[in-house]
């Protein structure tokens, strides 16, 4: 559904208060659209055992009212996740001057929302200030400065965030580590490195990895599996994986519930942490059925393992999605705009799609 209609929806309800709705460009009338009425994603999959349904934002969204009438409700969303307020170059943009001005109001708002903070990310190979990457430290050096970036990112919010993506998308698509500036001095040493800074820094927050294309078996996901194995063989605390699930309508895999149960076998949990699912435009009656079907087979999935503990999608309305900025003559890839939101309600409770 349209954000316009998803609001509206949700004021028949009684979930939401009648507001003014922001017009968005308006779908083919030939194509089918949302026709969910409920009390919302959130308070559906909490119903079936999962801690949340989430959604990412970012900062600049929050003036905007109609879509902040929807993402304060805890019953659509219990979780949040920042986008980009807690990221390297958003918090230390210099030595040791840490800025938390934009994150604390993302965090603000899930406390006062009632919602599940997700930390994200602390190391990563983008986003980074021009500091970090081009003052060629050596290992006791970068070291020096992971640690004290994590104390002093994590510090500052200890206690808030339900986990920290700690390291985000350390892997080629390969199953090898990623070259950038950490591997490139510290070698895999920097992944345990940044988990027991961000465990000293936040005790009781879970700690994750997050990647993406490791919801499917094969190459990547058992070099995930074989590094969380030797982080437990080393005494490493690591909690939990992510997985990022941006994927293309028609092309989500088959095998999710065999790879999810994988990773639960080794002790830790997971989280869908940053669903989407892409189309070429424009868009058809044929491609939102498959993308309602795909959205439906994703969160069946989380609910068929227990330790799939929730579902964050990558902001909630096409009007703030990344896709189309990153990936030409792509979109709709967020499931309130569309009759994918469907596919997820049907999932949650447990109905069939035929």
């Amino acid at each position: 559904m349209k954000l316009s209609q998803a609001v509206t929806l949700a004021v028949l309800c009684g979930t939401l208060p009648a507001i003014q709705a922001t017009p968005t460009p308006a779908a083919s009338s030939a194509l089918p659209t949302g026709t969910s009425v409920v009390s919302g994603a959130n308070a559906l999959a909490t119903a079936v055992g999962k801690l949340y349904f989430g959604s990412a934002t970012d900062n600049p969204e929050l003036t905007d009212t109609t879509y902040m009438t929807y993402l304060n409700s805890s019953q659509h969303f219990g979780q949040i996740t920042p986008e980009n307020s807690m990221k390297w170059d958003a918090t230390e943009p210099e030595v040791n001057t840490f800025t938390f001005t934009e994150g604390d109001q993302i965090a603000d708002l899930a406390k006062s929302n009632g919602q599940i903070l997700r930390g994200h990310n602390l190391v990563w190979y983008q986003q980074l200030p021009d500091w970090v990457t081009s003052n060629d430290y050596n290992a006791t050096g970068l070291t020096a400065v992971i640690q004290n970036h994590i104390a002093g990112v994590a510090g500052h919010y200890k206690g808030q965030p339900y986990s920290w993506d700690v390291v985000n998308e350390p892997l080629n698509d390969d199953g090898s580590f990623r070259s950038d500036v950490f591997y490139d001095t510290l070698g895999e040493s920097y992944i345990s490195i940044a988990l027991n800074a961000a465990h000293e820094a936040d005790p009781n927050a879970k700690l994750y990895i997050n990647e993406y294309n490791i919801e499917y078996t094969g190459t990547k996901s058992t070099a995930m599996q074989s590094l969380v194995t030797t982080l437990q063989a080393d005494g490493v605390p690591i909690d939990g994986i992510g997985m990022e699930s941006h994927f293309i309508v028609g092309e989500v895999p088959t095998t999710l519930v065999e790879n999810f149960q994988a990773f639960a076998d080794l002790g830790v949990e997971i989280a869908i942490t940053e669903l989407d699912i892409r189309m070429t435009l424009p868009e058809t009656a044929a491609l939102l059925e498959q993308q309602k079907q795909d959205f439906y087979t994703v969160v069946d999935a989380c609910l068929q393992v227990s330790a799939c503990k929730g579902i964050t999608v990558w902001d909630w309305t096409d009007k703030y999605s990344w896709v189309p900025s990153t990936f030409s003559g792509q979109g709709a890839a967020t499931p309130f705009d569309d009759p994918a939101f469907d596919g997820i309600v049907m999932a949650l409770k447990g109905q069939s799609l035929s």
